[in-house]
């Protein structure tokens, strides 16, 4: 049997880092090998259905945060989440966006999109599209870790898209999808529990 004991180890110890992040700055040659990495992610037709914004400006930051907690408040509110609990949510989220070092905007570009007639083979190829870009977003989270840098894949832009859009300028045709948190950090995350194989894992039908 092959061992994959270096890779393995890095999928394993991998983390959603959540904590503040230092002030230590991420070097343009780091940032670049981690969306390297996303690049050759497999994608559907060998698409590449992806492109990323490197936000590295505060004032950027804050206006996607705060702009992204006005989507996030009002699904609480239809939620009937508690007005404390919700706001120390919103207040929690938009200082750890705020506060990053570098965020990255991953989108979906629909240009390279086959098209169909018929609506369901359409929505199959949106969907090997988002499957694409997630495959993108996990290379990407892989070579953040590896590099020693703490990451969190953040879904946020997905329930704002359109402030998203108009905040950074990003034309009609591309789909913001996540945002992802970088930075390095201090300390040790505790892994969450994982399912077993026995749940998860199915031979020959389910």
């Amino acid at each position: 049997m092959v061992a994959l004991t270096s890779f393995m180890e890095t999928v394993r110890s991998r983390r959603s880092v959540k904590q503040r992040f230092s002030e230590r700055p991420v070097g343009d040659d780091v940032l670049k090998q981690v969306l390297e990495a996303a690049t050759w992610a497999p994608s559907a037709h060998n698409s590449q259905p992806w492109s990323f914004v490197v936000i590295r400006d505060n004032a950027v930051k804050r206006e996607l945060a705060e702009s992204m907690a006005l989507a996030w408040r009002r699904d609480l509110e239809q939620d009937s989440t508690p007005r404390d609990e919700r706001e120390r949510r919103i207040a929690d989220s938009i200082d750890r966006i705020s506060n990053a070092p570098v965020l990255l905007v991953v989108c979906l570009t629909k240009e390279h999109m086959q098209k169909y007639r018929d609506e369901r083979r359409q929505k199959c190829e949106y969907m090997m599209a988002v499957q694409s870009v997630a495959a993108a977003i996990q290379n990407l989270l892989l070579a953040a870790h590896e590099l020693r840098l703490g990451s969190c894949w953040m879904c946020a832009p997905l329930f704002s898209q359109e402030s998203v859009r108009e905040i950074l300028g990003i034309p009609r045709h591309v789909e913001p999808q996540a945002l992802v948190t970088l930075g390095y950090f201090e300390g040790s995350i505790e892994a969450p529990p994982r399912k077993s194989m026995a749940e998860t894992a199915h031979t020959d039908r389910w």
